[in-house]
């Protein structure tokens, strides 16, 4: 494929990433009215559609390594499309419903987020490849910050919040459109076919001797409960901030309780479009700082992770302690903190890319997807859900005072959580040189001995951490 035709597909998947994004956050205190759903409630249906994700995950995964990865992900996409734009019928009787829908969504989300990260590694290899996996994670905080941007503008326009998940099926199917167009079916099979023809074989395997084989390669390990930290904090963030940040208004002079729709309608579309910023921002950030820093230190991926996590547990800190008194400067930490969890994106995929073997990364992925949900962001938004209830049910009554401290009292949670996450990354960077070597395919190995032979008299062989192309 030549260099201009090989961004067509991470269009098409970038574009669909864009569009899985789009939720239903920013108009979760009008789902709540409808369905009459409590804060704990409202934080299962987070719950309800990461366990289905999970359990969907792994068997895209094996079929990801094992067949058409093209087939796979379009049938995500028709799941996926369809059901959202079911849901959007339910009436407030059938809250269960409701919950199984996004069950359902969460099945089709799987398909992608398992096997669209495996069709880029099959089109671009090393420093390419990070640009690359970098521009297609953009559109996770970009298509996150639009969800909360078109929800609730959809919603102020339409008066009603179920049109907003009419719209986002119309967007999946121009996102299957660019799949079925741009998207060669070969680029699996060619990259197969380019190992083979170097004398690589594939060695006979199981899904449980694939498990079982990075269960033993701790970067992999020590990466996936970094990403795991990763994905309880920003679950529960993205769930929870337009709710909180209302919430943290009413205690400020000037503002009544005759304004929580427009209040829930602005901090949505500012929370959203300060997620796209950050998001952008963060990710280019952290592919350049890591492609940079790499020249000159083989660790340097987890290490920047690391500091990803670490610098963000200060700034949530703030800007939740800092609420009552200054929305502003809840805002600016908020945005610092999105930004430097943002560097994580594109870095941990490429991690786990080349310190597993190439015939392993779809299962690889989709492993890394149930670990970092099922501990993550599956139980996040509904574990801050039931610590704020339960705050506030220990209060003699409800007042708008114990409304906002129970969501604060539960977020400090999340500052917490992060340093333990930095502290995942850092033992990555202690394996992570050897795990590389491990992961190296046959095929460079051989040509590396080949090179080395040939200067071996001038005593100038490479090192193991310089490649050899």
């Amino acid at each position: 494929m030549s260099p201009g035709r090989t961004w067509e597909p991470l269009d098409s998947t970038s574009g669909w990433s864009l569009f899985l994004s789009l939720d239903y956050c920013g108009v979760l205190e009008k789902i709540q009215i409808y369905f009459c759903l409590g804060d704990s409630k409202a934080g299962l249906l987070h719950t309800v559609f990461i366990l289905c994700f999970l359990s969907s995950a792994p068997l895209f995964g094996y079929l990801g390594d094992r067949y058409n990865r093209k087939a796979i992900l379009g049938a995500g996409i028709l799941l996926w499309s369809g059901v959202t734009l079911g849901s959007s019928f339910i009436t407030e009787s059938m809250a269960w419903l409701f919950f199984l829908s996004r069950g359902l969504v969460g099945a089709g989300t799987a398909s992608y987020s398992t096997v669209a990260p495996s069709i880029i590694a099959d089109l671009f290899e090393k420093d390419r490849r990070t640009w690359m996996l970098s521009i297609f994670y953009i559109f996770i905080p970009v298509g996150s910050g639009l969800g909360y941007i078109m929800s609730s503008s959809v919603e102020q326009a339409t008066g009603h919040w179920s049109w907003g998940f009419r719209v986002t099926p119309c967007m999946g199917i121009v996102g299957l459109a660019l799949l079925v167009l741009l998207v060669p079916e070969s680029a699996h099979r060619a990259a197969t076919k380019r190992v083979e023809n170097a004398g690589e074989q594939r060695e006979d395997s199981t899904w449980c001797k694939d498990v079982s084989s990075l269960c033993r390669n701790w970067s992999f390990v020590w990466s996936s409960l970094g990403v795991t930290v990763l994905a309880f904090v920003t679950g529960a963030l993205s769930f929870w901030i337009p709710t909180f940040l209302c919430r943290a208004e009413f205690l400020h002079p000037n503002v009544s309780l005759s304004t929580e729709a427009k209040c829930n309608a602005t901090n949505s579309l500012i929370f959203g479009g300060m997620t796209v910023a950050m998001g952008i921002l963060g990710v280019v950030a952290g592919a350049e700082a890591a492609r940079r820093y790499k020249k000159i230190n083989a660790q340097a991926d987890p290490i920047i992770c690391a500091v990803g996590l670490l610098a963000s547990a200060p700034c949530l800190y703030l800007a939740i302690m800092l609420a009552p008194e200054s929305i502003v400067a809840t805002y600016i930490f908020i945005a610092l903190g999105e930004f430097l969890l943002s560097l994580n994106w594109a870095i941990v995929t490429d991690i786990l890319l080349y310190v597993v073997k190439p015939e392993r990364q779809s299962t690889a992925m989709s492993l890394q997807l149930c670990v970092s949900h099922l501990l993550g962001d599956a139980g996040s938004p509904y574990l801050i859900g039931i610590i704020s209830d339960a705050v506030q049910k220990n209060q003699a009554q409800r007042s708008v005072l114990w409304s906002f401290r129970s969501l604060q009292y539960s977020f400090v949670l999340c500052a917490f959580v992060s340093v333990f996450g930095g502290g995942c990354f850092l033992l990555t960077a202690s394996r992570i040189e050897e795990d590389r070597k491990k992961a190296a395919t046959p095929v460079q190995g051989y040509f590396r001995f080949c090179f080395c032979f040939l200067l071996w008299e001038k005593d100038i062989c490479p090192t193991d951490s310089e490649p050899v192309y």
